[in-house]
């Protein structure tokens, strides 16, 4: 059966891998991707459900795809399917069907019921396995090659599901159910795979992967054991750690990460804050002080590492002396990048219902704060790397320049970090690695002289 479909992914790096999953098993039946959304028969919305913003743009997709093709079948699948299943299925009769993310193995019996599907009468049908254990395997590697959605020479590999941390701000436990580790030689295999299509950038993911193991070996994570069976395969690829919580620091990874420069000294620690009182809330276990002393034992070791983090502001009962403890913090580390968000308060966890709530506008004052200082910071940790040569990989050409090239270092993460330019007369192959000196720097963004 030959069906046309059109895709539009929300989200994370994670569901994105959900997305190239259900890709895969669809190409397997033999359906055809196309990239205008008018010659589908089918459309599918792999939804975001981690926040009130993200939620509302996944529905604002639905009615804006309803709207323009009242005659086509619609799939609300991804977590904000999973998450509200059977209240969407009556309060947006938009949808023809509503598919979740736990089975990804059955997304083509999902398109033929929705290709089936006739009026919905105010409610739509559901297929949301809610056995969260199910089709973990299959769940994150399709039959086959699975498409990918990545950057060019870049592709994400999903290393668990799940997660046991608990932070009361965050619904991923509800979402996506407790850690499951995928088995160590699957992962192994789809790298390599991955690498024998030209991958040359593979980057680990999974809500928290320094918990990677711990829901079959009683707390200790098996990161380390990952990263070096990686380190056996040969050729020339990077390995880019994303998420690393904290709290559970596998230490080891450290003296494997050095050995072996193709593991990149890339960590993304979310660090949340660094206010006693505000951590515990959150559920976290660490403090200011210990996450600075993680910072300082990086950097011992791995001199060229670069850190990443994350803080939530405007959490119920944050005060101007917490946040003013997080300035301090933030002075302190002198983190390489730093994402800031105002909290959303999500029903269903149990910071939903603390206090006291922080005003929306004091919230966006105080986030404003955290991205200005930051920029002098980011600028001074970018300048390390002015006057030395590096390994580059080339994303692809910048649009209606003939002899430039944008391209990412070991510290810049695809899609979140800044870019590198790099002038070449001669065309250079997107997603293949370069040489060269860094010879400019123009706010965050780099630039590359060739050798």
């Amino acid at each position: 059966m030959s069906v046309r479909y059109y895709l539009d992914p929300f989200g994370c790096a994670k569901n994105q891998v959900d997305a190239e999953t259900m890709l895969g098993f669809l190409q397997e039946a033999r359906w055809v991707l196309v990239e205008d959304p008018v010659e589908a028969e089918l459309i599918i919305i792999n939804s975001c459900g981690f926040i009130e913003q993200a939620k509302q743009e996944s529905i604002n997709a639905v009615l804006m795809y309803r709207k323009t093709y009242p005659d086509k079948k619609i799939i609300l699948a991804g977590c904000l399917a999973q998450r509200y299943a059977q209240e969407l299925s009556t309060a947006l009769p938009e949808v023809d069907l509503i598919f979740g993310n736990q089975d990804l193995a059955k997304i083509t019996q999902a398109a033929l019921l929705a290709l089936d599907a006739g009026e919905t009468n105010g409610s739509c049908r559901v297929l949301v396995p809610r056995d969260h254990a199910s089709g973990l395997e299959a769940g994150v590697s399709a039959p086959g090659r699975r498409p990918l959605l990545s950057l060019p020479g870049s592709a994400y590999v999903k290393i668990a599901e799940g997660c046991d941390n608990h932070c009361t701000f965050c619904a991923i436990p509800r979402i996506r159910g407790p850690l499951r580790s995928r088995p160590l030689s699957g992962i192994v295999d789809e790298c390599r795979e991955l690498l024998d299509r030209g991958i040359t950038e593979l980057c680990l993911i999974g809500q928290d992967i320094g918990s990677y193991g711990t829901d079959r070996t009683r707390g200790s994570s098996e990161l380390p054991q990952l990263l070096e069976a990686l380190s056996q395969m040969e050729g020339r690829f990077w390995v880019r750690m994303l998420y690393l919580h904290p709290d559970r620091f596998p230490f080891p990874i450290l003296e494997i990460i050095r050995r072996d420069p193709r593991l990149l000294p890339y960590f993304d620690l979310p660090f949340q804050h660094s206010a006693s009182k505000i951590l515990r809330a959150m559920n976290r276990r660490g403090t200011g002080e210990s996450y600075l002393a993680l910072i300082q034992r990086i950097r011992e070791l791995l001199p060229d590492a670069t850190i990443r983090s994350t803080f939530l502001i405007g959490f119920p009962g944050e005060t101007e002396r917490d946040f003013q403890n997080l300035l301090q913090f933030q002075t302190q580390a002198q983190l390489d990048w730093v994402g800031c968000f105002t909290y959303s308060r999500e029903e269903d966890t149990p910071a939903y219902s603390m206090k006291p709530r922080i005003p929306v506008g004091i919230a966006a004052a105080r986030k404003g704060l955290i991205e200005t200082r930051q920029i002098p910071i980011t600028e001074k940790q970018m300048d390390r790397f002015l006057g030395r040569t590096v390994e580059a990989l080339v994303e692809g050409k910048v649009p209606a320049q003939t002899d430039q090239y944008l391209a990412r270092l070991t510290c810049q993460a695809p899609e979140v970090d800044g870019l590198t330019l790099v002038r070449s007369a001669t065309p250079l192959m997107p997603g293949t690695f370069i040489t060269g000196n860094v010879c400019t720097r123009q706010g965050f963004d780099l630039e590359l002289h060739l050798e």
